[in-house]
């Protein structure tokens, strides 16, 4: 078994046992202070990360230069075409 093979076996591992645990935990009817935490982080970290995400595209869009408008790139296209045509 090599490196990548024992690293992702722990990893599937930790994942089940973290899954068992979380629904165990969610719907033991004597832990209701701990049920709103199970719920609420996970929400929590998934809304703070959608909006990272839209942050992020705001913020690359507002730093983008405009791209140059079609009428100089067609120009421009048109200026270098026309030397090439005129050589023997």
């Amino acid at each position: 078994m090599s490196k990548d093979q024992a690293i992702g076996g722990l990893i599937f591992i930790i994942c089940i046992a973290v899954a068992i645990a979380y629904t165990i935990a969610l719907f033991l009817p004597t832990l209701e202070t701990i049920r709103l935490w199970l719920v609420a982080i996970p929400v929590f970290i998934a809304f703070i990360a959608v909006l990272g995400i839209g942050a992020w595209i705001g913020w690359t869009m507002a730093t983008t230069p405009p791209p140059k408008p079609m009428e100089e790139i067609q120009t421009q296209e048109t200026k270098e075409e026309i030397p090439e045509k005129e050589k023997p």
